[in-house]
């Protein structure tokens, strides 16, 4: 149902996107993929253990080695 309700939704934002015209916004949502959601999740909560909690993980190493995308931040250059 979920995912339906994804597809629905990706469908709608690329509809969207197009009426601007955006094309490469087109293009970036339609690649877009449902199994992205939940690293992302992961990766935008600061936490750790909230994003282990939202995520059902017991251990939080589960949640940091396999779901969070976050580098290290560093100042720019110029």
């Amino acid at each position: 149902m979920l995912r339906l309700r994804f597809d629905d939704a990706r469908v709608k934002a690329i509809s969207i996107a197009r009426e601007r015209p955006d094309e490469t916004l087109a293009v970036s949502i339609r690649k877009f993929q449902f199994r992205e959601i939940r690293p992302k999740a992961a990766s935008e909560i600061l936490d750790l253990s909230d994003a282990s909690r939202l995520l059902g993980h017991s251990d939080k190493r589960i949640t940091e080695t396999v779901y969070r995308r976050v580098g290290e931040i560093v100042k720019p250059t110029r």
